[in-house]
């Protein structure tokens, strides 16, 4: 292989990150920054909200640049809802009102494709500012509603005005809103316990995933020297024509780029690198 490109370091992948409750995502980015080289890059694929806990996934090196690879992967999320109260960010950070409305007996789930509003207390941007930046200052955020899938939602529990719940869902789907959507009721505690194949049971804010095994869930195709010589340039390289999606292009010293499935000018499949992983 001579692509002449930077192999993978120790530093490029994912660290998986127990998050705690009263710490934001970013707070967890800046911890990791501090213990890691001098430059090395460090970002997150997904929020969480700072009174949640649970799976964050924080990128170091060139795992930032797999981002909106694991953005996109499922989640799964415990939570404990309080009927007979509304909250005004939608957990226990926010204003609660008490109405008393508690249900009784078994509850309406919603699975499949659901519509939600998110809730205004988002990180989600309005005119280039965060929803919740406006929602503070006593601003009126109305986002606009969007699909979302929920693949899982059963209760776990039932106390009182207190119900557990276990959801798998989409990227993107907000668990508040689907509490809320309930009646009054607003989420008491939210946990993250995975994120696709990640699990929060192995998380180790001291080990670095390398990158080949994070993106160890992509389809992969091995190239011989000269392909690889091509992908580490950019260049489009023959596909099997069974890739349907997003797929790994490796040789024998492990990954070099992300490429997606398109079509030459001969209609012949190919493979074309949008992600470089060395270099």
């Amino acid at each position: 292989m001579s692509t002449g490109a930077r192999p993978l370091t120790p530093v490029d992948g994912v660290i998986l990150y127990d998050k705690p409750a009263g710490v934001t995502s970013h707070d967890i980015v800046y911890r990791v920054r501090r213990e890691l080289p001098r430059k090395t890059r460090v970002g997150h694929a997904g929020t969480l909200d700072p009174f949640a806990t649970g799976l964050l996934l924080v990128l170091t090196g060139r795992g930032t640049r797999a981002q909106r690879f694991l953005m996109g992967l499922e989640k799964r999320y415990e939570t404990i809802a309080r009927f007979g109260a509304t909250s005004t960010t939608g957990d226990s950070d926010g204003e609660v009102t008490e109405t008393g409305v508690v249900p009784e007996g078994e509850l309406t789930l919603p699975t499949g494709l659901v519509r939600q509003r998110p809730p205004a207390y988002s990180a989600l941007r309005v005119d280039g500012e965060r929803a919740y930046a406006k929602a503070r200052r006593g601003e009126h955020v109305e986002l606009p509603e969007r699909e979302v899938m929920v693949h899982e939602f059963s209760e776990q529990w039932h106390d009182g005005a207190r119900r557990g719940f276990a959801i798998r869902c989409s990227s993107g789907t907000y668990v508040r809103s689907l509490v809320a959507d309930l009646g009054d009721a607003y989420c008491e505690q939210l946990r993250r316990t995975a994120i696709g194949p990640f699990d929060v049971a192995d998380a180790d804010p001291e080990r670095i995933v390398p990158l080949g095994d994070v993106l160890a869930f992509l389809p992969e195709r091995q190239l011989d020297d000269e392909e690889a010589r091509r992908a580490g340039h950019g260049v489009a390289v023959p596909a099997t024509g069974a890739e349907e999606g997003f797929t790994r292009l490796t040789d024998e010293h492990g990954l070099i780029a992300i490429a997606e499935p398109r079509l030459g000018e001969d209609g012949a499949p190919l493979l074309k690198p949008v992600v470089g992983l060395r270099g």
